[in-house]
């Protein structure tokens, strides 16, 4: 399998983001989006995923965080999607239940090429620290959509929203790591009965 790493950029008149990604890496990760909490959250999911990530996110925090957020969950997307490159060998499906404390949430995905998300995620409304809850939503349709994949993130349990959003991610990063890795028994080929993703 080559190397897959890629690198993107985006910019737009509400953010500026550039990532670097190389899925098979060892979770060394160097983040900087202007949101503490999500910071936190996709080192959790890099860490967890055993990707090398560089991110930066220069975005219009002073209307709120929605737009870097979501403009993160794009980018990433795409650039998940691009070091991909034409999926051969990959497991494709995977699926990864973390607990966190009282919290526990599964997630499963398929990389398929069709961009759906699906979840359940029960946040209350309100911040943990400076991250809006109700982006932990946003980001994952929007990465979801760029990387084209199928994502289902489903909470079995939980109360505190800082456990569950970390949960997520974190499961987050493991399944798409055991999607993403190579099967050998498959040998190069594409883990599809049509032949294309």
């Amino acid at each position: 399998m080559t190397e897959r790493v890629a690198e993107v950029e985006r910019r737009t008149k509400e953010t500026a983001i550039s990532v670097s990604i190389n899925l098979d890496g060892t979770g060394k990760t160097d983040i900087t989006t202007g949101i503490g909490f999500f910071d936190h959250m996709l080192d959790a999911f890099a860490r967890h995923g055993l990707m090398d990530l560089t991110l930066r996110c220069e975005g219009d925090l002073f209307v709120d965080g929605h737009h870097s957020v979501e403009d993160t969950g794009i980018v990433l997307g795409q650039a998940v999607a691009l070091a991909l490159g034409d999926k051969a060998g990959i497991t494709r499906f995977a699926s990864a239940t973390i607990p966190m404390d009282e919290a526990l949430v599964m997630v499963a995905l398929d990389i398929s090429g069709r961009g759906q998300y699906f979840g359940d995620l029960d946040l209350p409304f309100g911040m943990v620290g400076d991250f809006d809850c109700a982006l932990a939503r946003e980001f994952f349709i929007a990465f979801a959509a760029n990387a084209g994949i199928t994502l289902h993130v489903n909470q079995w349990a939980g109360i505190n929203a800082h456990h569950i959003i970390e949960a997520a991610f974190k499961a987050f990063g493991r399944s798409l790591r055991f999607a993403c890795e190579e099967d050998p028994r498959l040998h190069g080929a594409l883990p599809s009965t049509k032949g294309a993703l």
